[in-house]
């Protein structure tokens, strides 16, 4: 028993590698003579037991068992101390680096939470050397979730540890052989540069374009991944003199993968450069990257569009971005337009200063100014058309899950004139992602056109789409129904909608009926408890008779959803005769979903003063059902009794 024995940590026999060592198609059993345990010096053995284990476990053979045990490496440095964990626990992790990426990603998360287990900032230095071999493996995963770990430590280290570990450390992985050394170093340059003097400032800087300049293009990769960060901290006149140029070079780069991650530098640097800076420096770039040959490098820019209207400001965005944008809806990818297709609204926000969606910037006072409005109406407007008959379902979809967003920017007559034809259309669209995006945002559309239009216009398309044979049409169309019906009125609903809402309660779809019935309940809260006797109870009523056991099971579930809802009155008089009746069912579902709905009403009659009706009439049928054959029943029923009883 590993509690028997004064534990020691052994570190193992292998060297560690000076490349990334190729992991082996099994984990071979460690030699018993070369396996120790590890545990405290403690009077009470049953406390260093669990502790021993986990020691014992980090070399098991089990793949699952070590990852366990390296997930909890900080219960086992408190138990070993600071010193024992700084001079045992760490080697012996950097010389167990020759296992499985699972485990080793484990370890680079759990070692930059490890500054407080190796006694704080002035050792946490020790944790380097195990991070930097780390950084050095194939699996990618891995060596970003090691490079973070050591930020971690970097950012706790005092100026002088800084200067005589992190340094030579960021040095060595620069100018390794293996690349996956130089690919984490890209990221290690930022952490504490501004706390070091100006001639290791100027070692790194060199160091960093040296990595901008490698042959490997993942390098260069990395390098542009890297630059945005390490321009947020450079000084301003070494951001314009010596980073800039590696900038431009990145962006022209040979290989798409390189020059697509420039995009993102544009709208990093066209927030830390001055306006004239950035319209010298970065606009060219972006120009170039939103005509390059290369698809991807063009979809990033659609991507990044929006981004990139706010680092450039809006002159810049009426003047050359908006012609880049048009290029990129007209694209011959269909990837290029989809990602377009989704900034579309964003894009006009920027142009016009009206919010059409959340997230946007602040409304203006009034309509847009016509100028800008007009960039809107001549240059994106007829590409919003084209897109919605697009011949690619993916580009109409994303036309439809933004387009709404167009209403409050164009203002009342350009909706009804343009956009109004083009919402009929995607309404109308036979794939049901395209509806589905639609019907989710037409309350940006009624906001703007009124009701009279809208009843007009898009309630038959609405009705239309209520039959639709894609269960999740129909679903979108109940969630709208509630917002749609604040708009309509209660006369307007009665005499398009409310017959079809109540028919949801009928559908095939247990989801439609579900829905359905929480959407009922919003209605009550809208248009009062009258209008439910009215138009909705006589049809839960009339369910209750129905042959099909579905139907009386969604009249229960009505009644459940409704029963807080409504008065007291309509309560005793409606909704608890029928849960009473449904209890004598001859389907076991339908009587314990009785039970759950009496146990619902309890609290509502209790509270009403009826207490005497709980004991005359609920409690025998409860105490009925507890001795039901069936033991569902039977469990419902005893939950309900004993809250009648409480």
């Amino acid at each position: 028993s590993p509690s028997k024995r004064r534990p020691q940590l052994e570190s193992s026999p292998r060297q560690r590698p000076t490349h990334p060592p190729r992991r082996p198609a099994c984990r071979r059993a460690p030699d018993r003579r070369a396996r120790g345990t590890m545990a405290t010096d403690m009077a009470d053995e049953s406390e260093l037991y669990p502790i021993a284990i986990l020691i014992d476990e980090l070399k098991n053979e089990d793949i699952q068992l070590r990852l366990n045990s390296i997930r909890r490496l900080s219960t086992i440095a408190v138990a070993l101390g600071h010193e024992r964990t700084r001079c045992e626990l760490v080697p012996f992790l950097n010389e167990s680096i020759d296992d499985e990426d699972e485990v080793l990603l484990a370890m680079a998360e759990e070692l930059g939470k490890f500054v407080p287990h190796v006694g704080g900032a002035q050792h946490a230095s020790c944790l380097i050397q195990p991070l930097e071999t780390l950084c050095t493996v194939e699996e990618a995963t891995v060596r970003e979730r090691a490079v973070d770990s050591l930020n971690q430590v970097a950012a706790a280290l005092s100026t002088e540890h800084l200067l005589s570990h992190f340094v030579p450390l960021v040095k060595r992985l620069a100018t390794a052989d293996w690349f996956t050394s130089r690919i984490s170093a890209c990221s290690l340059f930022a952490v504490g540069y501004a706390r070091l003097s100006p001639p290791t400032r100027g070692d790194l800087r060199a160091t960093f374009k040296q990595l901008c300049r490698d042959d490997t293009p993942m390098v260069r990769r990395a390098a542009s991944s890297a630059l945005g960060a390490f321009a947020g901290v450079l000084e301003k006149e070494v951001l314009k003199s010596e980073l800039m140029p590696l900038f431009v070079s990145l962006s022209s780069d040979e290989q798409d993968s390189v020059r697509l991650l420039a995009v993102e530098n544009c709208v990093a640097l066209g927030h830390l450069l001055s306006a004239e800076d950035a319209y010298a420096a970065v606009l060219p770039a972006t120009r170039s990257a939103a005509s390059d040959k290369s698809w991807r490098v063009r979809y990033v820019v659609a991507e990044q569009m929006v981004e990139l209207c706010d680092a450039l400001g809006p002159s810049v965005t009426q003047q050359d971005l908006v012609p880049a944008f048009v290029r990129l809806l007209r694209d011959n990818e269909q990837e290029v337009r989809t990602a377009a297709a989704f900034k579309v609204t964003g894009v006009c926000e920027r142009l016009t200063g009206v919010s059409g969606a959340e997230g946007g910037p602040k409304a203006a006072a009034g309509a847009p100014d016509g100028p800008r409005l007009r960039l809107v109406l001549e240059h994106v407007m007829p590409c919003v058309a084209d897109l919605c008959r697009d011949s690619s379902q993916h580009v109409r979809a994303a036309m439809a899950s933004v387009v709404m967003g167009l209403a409050p920017i164009l203002g009342k007559a350009h909706t009804i004139n343009q956009l109004l034809p083009l919402v009929l259309h995607l309404l109308r669209d036979e794939y049901p992602e395209v509806r589905l995006n639609v019907i989710s945002r037409l309350h940006a559309v009624n906001s703007v056109i009124g009701v009279d239009l809208l009843a007009q216009s898009l309630l038959p398309a609405v009705v239309q789409l209520a039959e639709d044979r894609q269960w999740r049409v129909r679903l979108a169309i109940i969630e709208y129904v509630p917002l749609l019906a604040e708009q309509l009125g209660v006369t307007l609903f009665d005499a398009e909608l409310s017959k079809l809402c109540v028919s949801w309660l009928g559908d095939c779809v247990h989801t439609i009926r579900e829905s359905s019935i929480r959407t009922l309940k919003k209605l009550v809260s809208t248009f009062g408890p009258d209008w439910a006797q009215r138009a909705l109870l006589p049809q839960v009523m009339a369910a209750r008779q129905d042959s099909n056991y579905l139907q009386r099971m969604t009249a229960l579930l009505a009644a459940r959803q409704l029963a807080d809802a409504l008065p007291t009155e309509v309560l005793l008089t409606t909704l608890l005769p029928l849960t009473l009746d449904l209890a004598a069912d001859p389907v076991p579902n339908i009587r314990f979903n009785s039970a759950k709905t009496l146990a619902a009403m309890l609290p509502l009659l209790e509270s009403g003063g009826q207490a005497g009706l709980v004991a005359t009439k609920v409690r025998p049928v409860l105490e009925t059902l507890a001795g039901d054959a069936d033991a569902d029943v039977q469990y419902y029923a005893q939950g309900a009794l004993e809250m009648a009883h409480g």
